[in-house]
């Protein structure tokens, strides 16, 4: 029983366990915000890319696609793993304004809508036809007129929040778009002896916020067929850039992109006489992680460091309790002497001390959390009257796509912040408490004559 109230009593007495259940509050405290919001960021940037991409990818690098993509879709359809395809046009464009003369260099993308919104949460991403995303193409002053949609970042401002200002009607607006077509060889087409410019006139039909900021600010969406004819990919056998899977619930994504990649692999076999079969060398299949590692692997790289960087703060919340403890055994020697001489082992000592880090760390760590969540809890309306008194934003959400700070840490994090926080008091505690064990009550208990 004196292994129970005595931690219980070592910790109400000694001034030194403030100092302790403090270092181990900070560090819980610290660490449960800052993985609370890497991790959300992380994570929220990795939805947006597999809503924008789906599950699997099957593309090529080349402007001038693959053909035959129309069979394979049929081969992937009839898959019982496979939910829905659906083919894009991945492409390059001068997009010029005819209300303002403004023309830029964009990325164009072609799809379509049916398939399209089936695969990828694209219409989840409209603003004027977010109830009605099959009409997307379609201006609503004259849904006749050819429609483009364009990245929400290209027309819309939007302010220090990162709140959009719409319009409430759509603008009247239109754009020359102007692609140089290619032919299945990779060459430019020509009229004579100059080069060939399909140029079509679209009109603004709606606006898209993926929440991708380099696709928000460099995309425009057109309709396949369209985008397929002004980039001549409709030049002998039909061509696209890419096809989008998305695999059925439930379905374990590694092994359906192998899956995938063996039905390619068997089509490319079956097509190899194709006039056009050597633009199959240039094809990958990939689920969407991979297709879009050179901007998810950075992020995930960060967050790998976080994680490096606070397990050197474990480090020292190890070494601090340590001292603590140090300090602690210390000042208790005379106490120690007289539990020994009483019969109380080796292996009792120990007990008592590291309950008493146990204790420590569970009370540490309790507190930690509580501030941790509770500080979360408030962390954007924080942010918002530092803004409003000071100018001071996290975030500037003019620049950043980035809403609201994520202020969720989910079950587990507590958890294992806890956890370890209660092992490293265990390993700051271990020494000092061997060092309490081995000492010898008649040493600790001798009274010096002077």
């Amino acid at each position: 029983m004196y292994d129970v109230i005595l931690p219980l009593k070592l910790f109400k007495t000694s001034r030194l366990t403030i100092l302790a259940v403090a270092a181990v509050a900070v560090c819980v405290f610290v660490v449960i915000v800052v993985m609370t919001v890497m991790n959300g960021l992380v994570t929220d940037f990795i939805d947006m890319n597999h809503g924008f991409f789906s599950d699997c990818v099957i593309s090529t690098d080349s402007l001038v696609g693959f053909g035959h993509y129309d069979e394979f879709e049929n081969t992937l359809r009839s898959s019982d793993f496979v939910e829905s395809v659906t083919p894009v046009i991945n492409t390059f464009g001068l997009v010029k304004s005819n209300s303002s003369g403004k023309n830029a260099a964009l990325s164009l993308m072609g799809i379509e809508l049916e398939s399209h919104e089936k695969t990828t949460d694209f219409a989840k991403s409209l603003y004027y036809r977010k109830d009605k995303p099959s009409l997307a193409f379609s201006p609503s002053y004259n849904p006749q007129l050819p429609g483009c949609v364009l990245g929400i970042d290209l027309l819309v401002e939007r302010d220090q929040w990162g709140i959009y200002k719409q319009s409430p009607y759509l603008p009247r607006w239109s754009y020359g778009i102007t692609c140089f077509p290619l032919t299945p060889k990779g060459t430019l087409v020509k009229t004579g002896t100059s080069v060939s410019a399909n140029t079509g006139t679209f009109y603004y039909s709606d606006n898209s916020n993926s929440g991708l900021a380099r696709v928000d600010s460099t995309y425009v969406y057109l309709p396949f067929e369209k985008l397929q004819s002004l980039a001549g990919m409709d030049i002998g056998p039909k061509r696209t850039s890419a096809i989008f899977i998305k695999f059925k619930k439930g379905a374990d994504l590694n092994k359906s992109v192998e899956k995938t990649a063996a039905l390619w692999k068997d089509f490319v076999a079956r097509n190899s006489n194709s006039e056009i079969s050597g633009l199959f060398k240039n094809v990958n299949v990939q689920d969407f992680r991979s297709y879009r590692r050179e901007t998810i692997a950075p992020m995930e790289k960060e967050q790998t460091m976080m994680i490096l960087l606070f397990l050197l703060v474990g480090v020292i919340t190890v070494f601090i309790i340590f001292v603590i403890f140090y300090m602690i055994v210390g000042g208790k020697n005379r106490d120690i002497g007289i539990l020994k001489s009483v019969g109380v082992s080796q292996l009792g000592i120990m007990r008592v001390f590291l309950r008493y880090a146990v204790l420590t760390g569970l009370v540490g760590a309790a507190i930690g959390i509580a501030a941790a969540l509770v500080f979360l809890d408030n962390i954007n309306g924080l942010e918002n009257w530092l803004y409003v008194k000071f100018g001071f934003q996290m975030w500037n959400r003019e620049i950043y796509a980035i809403g609201a700070i994520p202020d969720r840490p989910g079950v587990a994090l507590p958890i294992e912040v806890a956890a370890a926080a209660v092992i490293a008091c265990l390993l700051g505690a271990l020494l000092p408490t061997i060092k309490a064990a081995r000492q010898n009550c008649v040493d600790t208990l001798r009274v010096n004559q002077i």
